[in-house]
């Protein structure tokens, strides 16, 4: 396979996917202070960084490794296209970079490199990770991290043996008001949280259909084979899978539960300890697909641990919405509900804060509206504990150069994953499901096996 493409070179500007959400994090597992591996390097030192599967999402991470001063050492897709636009796209900060069609080629060949960033289809993830972490690379990983529980599993373990430092994409992790929130959980504030209740609006790739049928011509560029790599052979039909609305399809993706539950899971699963839900109940339409729910509610419970007791977390998607009786506080203090929300409530009080978990609205029992946590005045005389960071992407560059741990490393973030592709197996299997999340199963249920631990097509490994 011929692993390089060339194309002109114009200068362009670029969006970041997430300025400043407030200013950034650490974790409910990680203290500040500690040195991960890495010590060799040391503030100032310059990074060489490859990234691999070059559409939409991966472009802000190129201009933040570009802001930060680092080198941009080589760009690899399968399509030629998204190389082609990704250099137009950065201009000069990548004219010296290598580009590649075949990451295996890009892991020979560039010597030098220390970390990679991937945001590829879901069912890549896991593959390009292992082959990175074994080569002791540093790894950012876009969410979810895995396609499958099973690779979230071995790709957990895997990550506990790794040279080099794992990140999570999941942006939100970096925000001051996900660590504001988690502070004021931990003081007790909201008093003890029993449900939460998560909601994203219709999204816009296929759901609740199946393939089409027939076939179209492979755009010039792409090699479709690759591509579909681990997952099964099927047609390339144009504008169905490649680019965006592969999300959809679960061969290649997990519809909103994977999109999501990195991001809307992340708080609570910080704050309260979750750890893994022992049933999960789920509704919708469509579901007996080989696309996402049309629409569905996921409902996961989790027993009680320690101090804590039973809680309920609840998502909501493609116009499922929580009932009106638990947001009826937050709709009266905005005069409508918001398009996304998270919604955690407790005794005491409640807290919203966003489906990225980068908001901190909180209001206690009796208040009449939600106040931004520096505004409320009991909140105010809750201490900062925790340590803010400047950007998800700035923590995983700073522990990469000998700094403190992540907030989001891949025993994180995988686990994350697990609990989301949970929510996805009952949705596969069309019914409410047991679920032993250490043994990874269904208990008297083996039929579910092959969405757990699928099977994968070697031929690009």
């Amino acid at each position: 396979m011929n692993s390089r493409f060339s194309d002109p070179l114009v200068t362009t500007t670029r969006r970041r996917f997430l300025k400043k959400a407030g200013a950034a994090t650490g974790s409910w597992l990680v203290l500040p202070g500690g040195v991960l591996r890495g010590q060799s390097r040391k503030p100032g030192d310059k990074l060489n960084v490859a990234f691999i599967g070059m559409g939409n999402q991966i472009q802000g991470h190129v201009g933040g490794i570009l802001q930060l001063g680092h080198h941009v050492t080589a760009l690899c897709d399968v399509d030629a296209g998204q190389l082609a636009n990704s250099r137009q796209r950065h201009g000069e900060g990548v004219a010296k970079a290598a580009l590649y069609a075949d990451y295996r080629v890009l892991f020979d060949k560039e010597k030098s490199l220390d970390a990679v960033v991937i945001a590829t289809p879901d069912h890549w993830h896991a593959p390009i990770c292992r082959a990175a972490i074994q080569l002791g690379k540093h790894v950012y990983c876009e969410k979810p991290l895995t396609h499958t529980l099973g690779e979230a599993r071995r790709l957990r373990e895997l990550s506990r043996t790794s040279k080099g430092i794992t990140q999570t994409g999941n942006q939100g992790s970096a925000s001051g008001n996900l660590r504001r929130s988690m502070e004021l959980i931990a003081a007790d504030f909201f008093g003890p949280i029993t449900e939460i209740h998560a909601w994203h609006p219709s999204h816009g790739w296929p759901s609740g259909v199946d393939r089409p049928a027939g076939s179209d011509p492979i755009p010039a560029g792409l090699d479709w084979d690759f591509w579909l790599g681990t997952a099964p052979a099927r047609p390339f039909k144009s504008g169905i899978y490649h680019p965006v609305n592969w999300r959809g399809w679960y061969d290649f993706g997990s519809g909103s539960v994977g999109d999501f539950c990195c991001h809307a899971f992340n708080l609570p699963v910080r704050a309260l300890a979750l750890d893994y839900p022992e049933k999960i109940e789920i509704s919708g339409t469509e579901l007996g697909k080989e696309s996402f729910a049309k629409a569905c509610t996921v409902r996961y419970h989790f027993p009680a641990r320690g101090t804590r007791g039973p809680v309920q977390l609840n998502f909501y998607t493609g116009g499922d919405m929580p009932p009106d009786d638990v947001t009826a506080a937050l709709r009266n203090s905005s005069g409508n509900l918001p398009g996304t929300g998270c919604l955690l409530i407790g005794a005491k009080g409640q807290l919203q804060s966003g489906l990225w978990n980068s908001d901190c609205y909180i209001k206690l029992n009796g208040e009449k509206r939600f106040f931004g946590a520096d505004n409320h005045p009991a909140a105010k005389e809750i201490a900062q504990s925790l340590p803010r960071v400047k950007g998800h992407l700035d923590e995983w560059v700073d522990a990469c150069l000998g700094g403190p741990k992540v907030f989001s490393d891949f025993d994180f973030g995988g686990h994350l994953t697990e609990i989301g592709l949970a929510g996805v197996l009952a949705l596969r299997l069309q019914q409410n499901i047991a679920w032993d999340g250490a043994q990874m199963q269904v208990p008297g249920m083996p039929a579910a096996d092959r969405f757990i631990h699928c099977e994968e097509r070697g031929k690009y490994l």
